[in-house]
């Protein structure tokens, strides 16, 4: 069979802040890329389409994918992407008669609610193992209902399988078909300059409940994939793809230290002279792991700091004393290894204060090179969701036209007193009042380029000059500048508080 996987272009809804989502966003579609390595070795001609990585307006993606004739059609997309997804597949149906699958998180939390009719089949939680079983029945022409993880139509009915399988046993897979991806397309800016990379993942399955996090489709058991395993893969992406970096998935990257730092001591007898970058928990680093790490090629770690505000962080499950992320981020920066801190407003319990909290304890911390301001998202299958749709803790939910659901320049809740025209305000003079730091500004120009650095002072110039400068410099907050000041830690955060997490998306 001829099968056509498609990663549609979705930067572009960004629109004035597209730059930054091309920059940090354009990754290579590893779930695309396990599920053709499986369908090559049962036999079939694979080919996926990154449209977001060419460019590919819609019509052309079309085109492209109508070009091979292909016997299947296989569509990813994330929540906020997913109308795209949709409108992709009403264009090839009005073209051909292929089936089209459709797969992710999205359908995998509201499966019948987001299959619309355009799609032949959905493919609900981890696919590795529905997939093939899947294939061996649709090239035979035979009915797949005994294959779990499937929703289907048969007879103008919607019929679902049933939860998939899931992947035991991740030496079991494959490696994925990086072949088929255009290596010259994608690469990540770093302090080192800009690098071919690609995304790899090592574990996976996340054990704790933060609100904002869903686990639909991985679970919360979590799995390895044994470090040998790993290394060839690595020491495969560098001899045939020459990539330079990696971007570890795992959820928590030093979750499982020996597993990291048997990878890491791997990485160093091989001499590959690789970097790689990945995010953790502030409170699972120590001064061992780190350095092996650094040794191993770790240029940039980053660490879900999300809220300084004790009571949020409760609220949210993440109960990691904040003196961790002091810690955390001085030793980081010891052994020369750049540092991210990644916050969230608009989290239950966020007041204007709160948000000031967050944004001093970050202009204050040096040692924290870069930082991001998301919004915070109600995402389907998040307990966050059920939350604001039940108006809790002064939440209400704006809209469910999840084409809105962005982390950026776009808010569909209401928290407390701040609307989301506040919160996306708010957003854009944060980003600024992070990056009036100097020592911010080549991490920055690194990553997001020169034109990252002229956004940014558009939007510094945009704030001063309509008088919104509330969250811009602790002077204008009438703040004294000191060392950073932290409210004290909820009495119940202890290091090892297993309904913390530490995701980072």
């Amino acid at each position: 069979m001829n099968i056509s996987l498609v990663y549609p272009q979705w930067t572009e809804e960004y629109g004035q802040i597209a730059h930054f989502a091309k920059k940090a966003g354009k990754w290579p579609p590893l779930n695309l890329a396990y599920l053709a390595a499986i369908a090559e070795a049962a036999g079939h001609r694979v080919r996926i389409t990154d449209a977001e990585a060419e460019a590919l307006p819609m019509e052309t993606t079309v085109d492209r994918v109508l070009a091979e004739k292909p016997d299947l059609v296989g569509v990813t997309a994330t929540t906020p992407f997913y109308h795209i997804a949709c409108d992709l597949a009403a264009q090839i149906r009005k073209r051909s008669a292929a089936p089209i699958a459709i797969g992710g998180p999205h359908v995998t939390v509201l499966r019948e609610a987001a299959f619309p009719r355009e799609m032949d089949f959905a493919f609900i939680g981890e696919a590795d193992r529905t997939w093939p079983a899947f294939l061996e029945r649709f090239a035979d022409g035979r009915d797949p209902g005994d294959v779990p993880g499937l929703l289907y139509r048969q007879d103008g009915k919607v019929r679902y399988t049933g939860p998939a399988l899931p992947v035991e046993d991740l030496n079991a897979l494959p490696v994925p078909a990086r072949h088929l991806l255009k290596a010259d397309r994608y690469f990540l800016g770093t302090l080192e300059g800009a690098k071919r990379f690609t995304s790899i993942m090592t574990v996976r399955g996340c054990p704790y409940r933060c609100i904002f996090c869903s686990t639909k489709v991985f679970g919360r058991d979590t799995r390895r994939r044994d470090p040998p395993l790993v290394l060839d893969e690595i020491r495969d992406c560098v001899e045939r793809f020459g990539i330079e970096h990696f971007m570890f998935m795992d959820d928590t990257l030093t979750l499982h230290r020996e597993h990291i730092r048997a990878i890491c001591r791997l990485l160093i007898e091989a001499r590959l002279n690789i970097t790689f970058e990945g995010s953790t928990r502030a409170n699972l680093v120590d001064e061992e792991t780190v350095r092996l790490m650094r040794k191993a090629g770790l240029i940039r770690l980053s660490f879900g700091l999300e809220s300084v505000d004790p009571g949020i962080r409760k609220t949210m499950r993440k109960q990691v004393p904040l003196e961790s992320y002091i810690q955390a981020n001085r030793l980081t920066r010891k052994h020369g290894i750049e540092t991210l801190n990644s916050c969230m407003i608009g989290l239950p319990g966020e007041t204007r204060e709160t948000i000031r909290a967050t944004l001093r304890f970050l202009r204050e911390s040096r040692e924290i090179e870069q930082a991001n301001i998301s919004i915070a998202v109600p995402y389907p299958g998040t307990e966050l969701y059920e939350m604001a749709r039940r108006g809790e803790m002064g939440l209400r939910l704006e809209t469910e036209d999840f084409s809105q659901y962005r982390r950026y320049n776009a808010a569909v809740m209401t928290v407390g007193d701040l609307s989301p025209a506040d919160l996306v305000e708010i957003q854009n003079e944060a980003f600024a009042s992070i990056y009036l730091a100097p020592w911010r500004w080549r991490p920055m120009i690194a990553k997001s380029g020169a034109m990252g650095a002229v956004l940014t002072a558009r939007r510094l110039a945009r704030a001063l000059k309509e008088g919104r400068s509330d969250f811009l410099t602790d002077r204008q907050l009438g703040i004294s500048a000191a060392a950073p000041s932290l409210p004290p830690s909820a009495p119940d955060a202890e290091p090892g508080d297993p309904d913390s997490s530490e995701l980072v998306h």
